[in-house]
């Protein structure tokens, strides 16, 4: 796991049926030798945004929707978020991976507005103590590959998982077309 990072994406394997993580498709923001974490990017919260964070709304990329982020702390949010320029990175923003990073929720509206491409806020996130997701990785839970930037902020994630599978190539391509009762084929 030493080559995971901001920038990998943990793709579900057709075996993760949990009802947590079945079909979904998590960016790493963080990992070292006491975890993991990241955020699932294409699952939509039951939660409102507008009821949540109303503030935030305008700003907020296509769905302009709240995100479950995943199951670990819903009461908190985390914001990604790309810059409009390249030239210097905004107040309350901390670089990912390429032009994608968090973007600190007690930053002024005022602040942001304008000054991203996209945004998006995840309710909660997902996490992975010492040792744990290297034994879901052995046991093929999960598909690690290398994330685009536009998967952060896709405006279709009900079809992301297909998506990112499909662009590998080979077996993981053939995945994208599993379906969860392969009997009725």
């Amino acid at each position: 796991m030493d080559d995971m990072g901001p920038g990998t994406l943990l793709v579900a394997g057709v075996g993760t049926s949990d009802g947590v993580f079945d079909g979904t498709v998590v960016l790493i923001l963080d990992a070292d030798e006491s975890g993991t974490v990241g955020v699932v990017l294409n699952k939509l919260s039951e939660l409102e945004l507008d009821s949540a964070l109303p503030q935030w709304r305008p700003l907020v990329s296509v769905p302009a929707v709240l995100f479950d982020g995943g199951p670990v702390s819903q009461q908190g949010a985390v914001c990604l978020a790309q810059p409009k320029l390249d030239s210097d990175d905004p107040p309350g923003w901390r670089r990912l991976f390429e032009r994608i990073g968090l973007l600190n929720l007690d930053t002024p509206v005022e602040i942001a507005d304008g000054a991203y491409t996209h945004l998006r806020i995840f309710a909660g996130y997902a996490g992975w103590g010492s040792g744990q997701l290297d034994g879901e990785l052995e046991l093929g839970l999960w598909h690690v590959v290398p994330a685009l930037p536009v998967d952060v902020f896709d405006p279709e994630p009900e079809t992301l998982w297909r998506r990112v599978l499909r662009r590998q190539g080979g077996d993981l391509a053939l995945l994208s077309t599993w379906t969860a009762m392969p009997e009725l084929n």
